[in-house]
């Protein structure tokens, strides 16, 4: 395997880091549905023109798999984002990366329950990341894990992490021969329709909003590097490497999050930061020492 194939998925992780700050910073300006209907509307608007050809001309293929696809584009485009967008709004910041450090898990739990081989070290990997990220969130002092509870933000982003799970693993489903930029130009329209009645007839009730240079940052980074350069990364990553190998690198998110919040909000970098940084890093590198596939069984 090409190292460069591990970039991919390290790639999407850092571009959904920023998505997770931006939605924080904007949280107040413009309301989870509307942030995730005007993010994936304007990923399609920018992303059509160049797939509308690769599109018509594998339409006999999206024909005969248009379910399956329609499916695919529901769970991991309409309803990963909006569950994380909607989850935000009332879970703290510890709870939120905790649940969504859970999905490597969820991936290697969904893929064991359809009979995917699970090798000892990248279960090791799995384990030494996740402690790293509870460290990491719990600021070094574990004793704060008591202290968490149970909301509907919680379960919102619970769902979101599932719905990922269930998406990455869903890829095997998808056609081989359906190029990756016909794919995520039909992905991204489709999650644009399934949000667009949910958006315009306002069935979540939300407030009004008036745009700004602030809240139109925010829609434009989530579109263009949270949404069409981190899936591409992201559905070629699981490609060349698996769902279970790629669902490691969510587990640089919090690292990737904490580089952020250094560099453009001027947070200062703690020592429980740099120790759950590298044992993240070792769960990661632990898990890439598979080198055989993962087949069915």
């Amino acid at each position: 395997m090409l190292p460069s194939a591990y970039l991919l998925p390290a790639l999407s992780a850092l571009f959904w880091s920023g998505n997770f700050v931006f939605a924080r910073y904007v949280a107040s300006d413009i309301p989870p549905i509307a942030l995730a209907y005007w993010r994936w509307t304007l990923a399609m608007c920018l992303i059509l023109p160049f797939t509308i050809k690769p599109i018509w001309r594998q339409r006999h293929l999206i024909k005969t798999h248009w379910l399956k696809l329609c499916l695919l584009s529901t769970v991991g485009v309409a309803g990963f984002n909006t569950c994380v967008y909607l989850g935000l709004q009332t879970t703290t910041a510890t709870n939120g990366l905790l649940i969504n450090s859970m999905i490597p898990i969820l991936i290697i739990l969904c893929s064991l329950a359809l009979g995917v081989k699970i090798r000892l070290m990248q279960g090791l990997g799995v384990l030494t990341s996740l402690l790293g990220v509870i460290f990491l969130v719990c600021h070094g002092e574990l004793e704060r894990l008591y202290q968490l509870s149970i909301n509907t933000g919680d379960l919102w982003v619970l769902l979101a992490a599932l719905l990922w799970a269930i998406y990455s693993i869903g890829l095997k489903v998808k056609p081989a021969e359906l190029s990756a930029m016909a794919f995520l130009g039909f992905s991204i329209s489709v999650g644009s329709l399934v949000l667009s009645p949910i958006y315009w007839l306002n069935w979540a009730g939300e407030p009004a909003w008036q745009l700004s240079w602030q809240n139109g940052s925010a829609v434009v980074y989530t579109a263009v590097f949270a949404s069409l350069v981190a899936y591409f990364c992201w559905n070629q990553g699981v490609k060349l490497v698996g769902a279970s190998m790629a669902g490691q690198f969510i587990h640089l998110m919090p690292v990737f999050g904490t580089v952020l919040a250094v560099a453009f909000i001027g947070e200062q970098l703690a020592w429980f930061q740099l120790i759950g940084a590298m044992a993240i890093g070792s769960g990661i590198y632990l898990s890439l020492r598979q080198t055989k596939p993962i087949k069915p069984s």
